[in-house]
């Protein structure tokens, strides 16, 4: 259970101002709060952190030894910590679509690369328990969209790229520990 409660807290750090985040937060402004698109919001948010834990559970049967574990571990945390400080907030869409299967394939493209998922990745690679690390980042990423459609003023604040981008940088610096941790 403290695996969970890690993955929570880890994932809710790193999906601070996150782009999925932010295009919830601009499309509920524009059109005001759609139970709908929460709803995509969500599901898309299982199927992405499902995928991140699949991945790592291939690596974790295809890379031997605790150290090349660790490596791998590293370059997740590194590339999102990257993804955090180099992939910013982008404006508001001009005529944002009411389409919920547009705003579905949006918001997947957006977590596919995020912060989130590659800490999910590295996550399960260091405990060894893929579906927890999921389970946890799931719940925060619930609670990060449900924020940004109950108060999308807060989400959409230019101070939350100010924390992304805090969060970013220490997300590289543990993925380059962990990388030079793991180096033999």
């Amino acid at each position: 259970m403290s695996g969970f409660f890690f993955a929570f807290l880890a994932a809710l750090l790193a999906s601070l101002g996150a782009r999925d985040q932010l295009l919830v937060a601009q499309m509920t402004l524009r059109q005001g709060p759609r139970p709908g698109l929460l709803a995509v919001g969500v599901i898309t948010t299982a199927l992405t952190c499902a995928g991140a834990a699949w991945l790592a559970t291939t690596l974790t049967a295809q890379v031997p030894g605790s150290g090349a574990k660790m490596i791998f571990a590293g370059i997740a945390l590194v590339l999102a910590g990257g993804e955090a400080v180099l992939l910013g907030a982008k404006k508001p869409p001009e005529e944002p679509t009411r389409s919920l299967f547009a705003a579905l394939a949006v918001i997947a493209a957006q977590q596919v690369t995020d912060a989130v998922r590659f800490m999910v990745v590295a996550l399960a690679l260091l405990t060894a328990s893929p579906v927890t690390a999921a389970l946890g980042a799931f719940a925060a990423g619930t609670a990060s969209l449900t924020t940004a459609w109950i108060a999308p003023e807060v989400m959409a604040h230019p101070a939350m790229a100010t924390l992304r981008r805090m969060a970013g940088a220490f997300l590289l610096i543990a993925g380059l520990v962990l990388v030079w941790r793991g180096l033999p």
